[in-house]
C-alpha cells in the first residue's frame, strides 16, 4: 500500500467518524450511578466530588422528600455563556440525588445536549468529561434523544417561540435596577416562588437566576 492509499484510506474513515458523531442522539439528562446507600451520605460525597473537579456549588433545594438538587457553575461554563448569545441559561448544570425505591440515584443534566439547545459557541463537552469523571456516566436518558443539529433548531410545537424569540416579561432603565428588582421580589417569596440561585455572566450585563416553585393539587411537583 503506498502513502496516498494510506492518506486516502484515513480521509474515508475520518469522514466516515465525522458523519457517526454528527448521527449522535443527545439526550437531556445523565444516569451517573445508582444503587444501596443513605441520601445525605451521597449528597455529601457528591458535593466534595464536584468541588474537587472544579465546580461551584451555587445553590440547591429539595423538590421533595429524599430528593435534592445542585446547581453547580464553573470557569469553563461561565465563559462560554459569555461567549454566546443568551448564554446565561447555559452557565449552569444541575445534579440531582434521588432515592428511587431502595436505590440512591445520582444524575446531572447532560451539558452537550443544552449547549445546543441553547445553541452556545462551545458544546461543552469538556464540562460533560469533567461531570463524568467526577461523578461516573452510566447511561443518558430522557425524551427519545436529538441529533445536534436538530437540537440548535429545537421547536416544541407550532405557534410556540423559537429560543431565540424570548418573551419579555418587564424592563428596567438599567441591567442593575433590573437585577435589584427580582433580587427583592425573589426574596419576598410570594406565590410560592423563591430564589435559588443567580449566576452573573462575567464581562456582561447578564444574570441567570433560578428558582424554586411551590405548587398545589397537579402543580405539586411542578
Amino acid at each position: 500500500m503506498n502513502f496516498k492509499s494510506v492518506l486516502l484510506s484515513a480521509l474515508l474513515l475520518f469522514g466516515a467518524s465525522g458523519a457517526l458523531a454528527a448521527d449522535v442522539k443527545l439526550k437531556p439528562f445523565v444516569l451517573a450511578s445508582k444503587g444501596a446507600g443513605m441520601v445525605e451520605e451521597k449528597i455529601a460525597q457528591t458535593k466534595t466530588a464536584l468541588t474537587g473537579a472544579g465546580f461551584s456549588i451555587v445553590g440547591n433545594y429539595s423538590p421533595y422528600p429524599d430528593a435534592q438538587v445542585l446547581v453547580v457553575t464553573s470557569d469553563e461554563l461561565k465563559r462560554n455563556a459569555a461567549d454566546s448569545e443568551h448564554g446565561g441559561y447555559g452557565a449552569v448544570q444541575r445534579v440531582s440525588i434521588t432515592r428511587v425505591n431502595d436505590e440512591v440515584q445520582v444524575s446531572y443534566t447532560n451539558p452537550v445536549y443544552m449547549a445546543n439547545v441553547y445553541r452556545m459557541k462551545s458544546d461543552l463537552s469538556d464540562v460533560a468529561g469533567k461531570l463524568a469523571l467526577a461523578l461516573g456516566k452510566a447511561e443518558e436518558f430522557g425524551a427519545q434523544g436529538m441529533t445536534a443539529k436538530q437540537a440548535r433548531k429545537y421547536h416544541y410545537m407550532f405557534g410556540m417561540e423559537y429560543f431565540d424569540e424570548p418573551s419579555v416579561l418587564a424592563e428596567y432603565g438599567s441591567y442593575e435596577e433590573a437585577v435589584q428588582a427580582v433580587d427583592a421580589k425573589l426574596a419576598g417569596n410570594k406565590n410560592g416562588v423563591s430564589k435559588v440561585y443567580r449566576v452573573d455572566i462575567p464581562g456582561k450585563s447578564e444574570s441567570v437566576f433560578g428558582v424554586a416553585m411551590k405548587g398545589e393539587g397537579d402543580g405539586k411537583y411542578m
